[in-house]
């Protein structure tokens, strides 16, 4: 299929443009297969696996990690000290109680519990 290319819009050259982008993408994968099937039945016929040529240990899946209980909330570290029930972690966004004693002059030490 030949295309006349000086007489294409911009946009039609770009959906060319990503056509072909994602032909390549489809030889190019079916060409590792090909060539990796190839590897492994060269490597069958003299007694050895694919792996065991070429060094690599077979490619496990890692397990996701999870959280095992309810998340627990982090220990209070500030207080403040105009009014004891607001506490802060330390943690996240300065609550504003925090930052109008810090811009008064106050130490966050003095603050701390």
């Amino acid at each position: 299929m030949k295309h006349d290319l000086k007489s294409m819009t911009r946009k039609e050259l770009e959906k060319l443009k990503t056509d072909v982008e994602k032909a390549l993408g489809k030889v190019a994968d079916k060409e590792k297969k090909l060539a990796l099937a190839a590897a492994k039945k060269a490597a069958a016929a003299h007694g050895f696996s694919l792996d065991e040529i070429t060094g690599a240990a077979p490619v496990e899946k890692k397990a996701r990690k999870t959280r095992k209980g309810p998340k627990t909330a982090s220990v209070p570290k500030y207080r403040n000290p105009d009014n004891a029930d607001q506490t802060w972690t330390g943690k996240g966004r300065q609550p504003e109680w925090f930052k109008s004693a810090v811009q008064a002059g106050k130490s966050p030490d003095a603050m701390e519990i």
